[in-house]
């Protein structure tokens, strides 16, 4: 009985001297999808890291950036509080994303974390700017950014002509200002989130 069960699940006779070939063969081939499926993932994880750093203006205050940033982060026990802090919570608000990225300005792409939650498209620096306010002074503050999803028109996702792998985002409001996010870790889940955040709002 045990070995007529094996026959049927197996397909083939368990005394054949094929049967470990066979068996073999079909392992190696279920270890090399999974090993294809692997090396996509880090594939797209390096290159987003890649075009991540190559915005920034050097690697060595990229790096700064990021340490700061991290340091933060676990300061404030995670990316929902850092979130909280900034723009605080709207009634039944739930955080869904949070994003390393970088806003395009006319000075030049700015990094800091693109938050996506129920109500709310949100960025801010993850360093300070400098500004020289009207008396003079130069004054140090995070550049944010917060749109209701309610604002928001639509959002285009794009990529360089001569560069397919560098995607870019465009928030477009209802009032006709466009907003530029680039240098995603991961591009695609960041646009969806976005897209089922807007369409659930």
């Amino acid at each position: 009985m045990k070995n007529k069960l094996a026959e049927q699940i197996i397909g083939i006779n368990p005394s054949s001297s094929t049967t470990s070939l066979a068996l073999t063969h079909g392992k190696a081939d279920r270890k090399k999808n999974i090993m294809n499926r692997h090396e996509k993932k880090v594939n797209s994880f390096v290159h987003g890291i890649r075009e991540h750093v190559r915005l920034g203006p050097k690697i060595s205050e990229t790096v700064k950036g990021k340490l700061s940033l991290g340091a933060r982060i676990l300061q404030l026990g995670g990316v929902k509080k850092v979130f909280k802090q900034l723009f605080g919570f709207g009634e039944g608000e739930r955080l869904l994303k949070a994003s390393q990225c970088y806003l395009s300005t006319t000075a030049g792409p700015i990094a800091g974390l693109l938050f996506i939650s129920t109500q709310r498209v949100s960025f801010c620096s993850e360093r300070s700017i400098k500004f020289s306010s009207p008396n003079g002074e130069l004054v140090r503050f995070h550049y944010k950014v917060s749109i209701p999803l309610r604002k928001v028109k639509r959002v285009d996702p794009s990529e360089n002509m001569k560069d397919p792998s560098q995607k870019y985002m465009e928030i477009v409001t209802v009032d006709n200002f466009d907003f530029w996010f680039m240098g995603f870790l991961n591009y695609q889940k960041s646009f969806n989130c976005l897209q089922q955040a807007l369409s659930q709002s």
